[in-house]
């Protein structure tokens, strides 16, 4: 059975793993906040060269042909910068998966030991109740780990897509261009 010390060590393990997500949580906002910033400056610094570049325009042709160059650009930025959120975002996602696996490991560890034992307290007839409980715990760890794969392959699906996508609008913006 569970005492004192081990509740005690479980509930400090768990306040760490909180801390930690919490930890990596925060970097990912600050990561998001120096990139939007960057692209924020960017914009700001593009958008006054462009405004400059209009303003000595000989004639209305160049002007026109002003126009079209930023939009080869912008696409391309486009792709760039949600590549970027997309990386953030996915290694937050990694490091809590990461997390939420550890804390089911060490919480099923635990569950076991518990029932373990109390098997070893249990009267005689008691021990194909116990073995029962086991092979069910055994068959939903398997449904969950299917379950987890089944996640991953449609995650790897999805950003197989977006890049498709992304790729399809880069060569859209660059035929417009050309």
């Amino acid at each position: 059975m569970l005492n004192t010390e081990q509740f005690a060590a479980t509930n400090k393990a768990n306040f760490e793993a909180m801390m930690g997500l919490t930890a990596k949580a925060f970097q990912g906002v600050e990561q998001l906040t120096a990139l939007n910033l960057q692209v924020a400056k960017a914009g700001l610094d593009e958008a006054a060269e462009t405004g400059r570049a209009a303003l000595s325009a000989k004639d209305p042709q160049a002007l026109l042909a002003l126009q079209a160059a930023p939009l080869q650009a912008a696409a391309e930025k486009a792709t760039a910068y949600g590549k970027q959120v997309y990386g953030i975002v996915a290694g937050i996602k990694a490091d809590v998966e990461k997390l939420a696996a550890e804390q089911a490991a060490a919480a099923q560890s635990s569950f076991v030991a518990l029932v373990e034992s109390a098997g070893k307290n249990a009267p005689e007839g008691a021990v194909n109740g116990i073995a029962l409980f086991k092979s069910s715990l055994a068959t939903m760890n398997n449904a969950f780990d299917g379950l987890q794969k089944a996640g991953r392959q449609a995650a790897e699906t999805a950003e197989a897509n977006y890049a498709a996508v992304t790729g399809s609008v880069i060569k859209a913006a660059k035929t417009k261009r050309g």
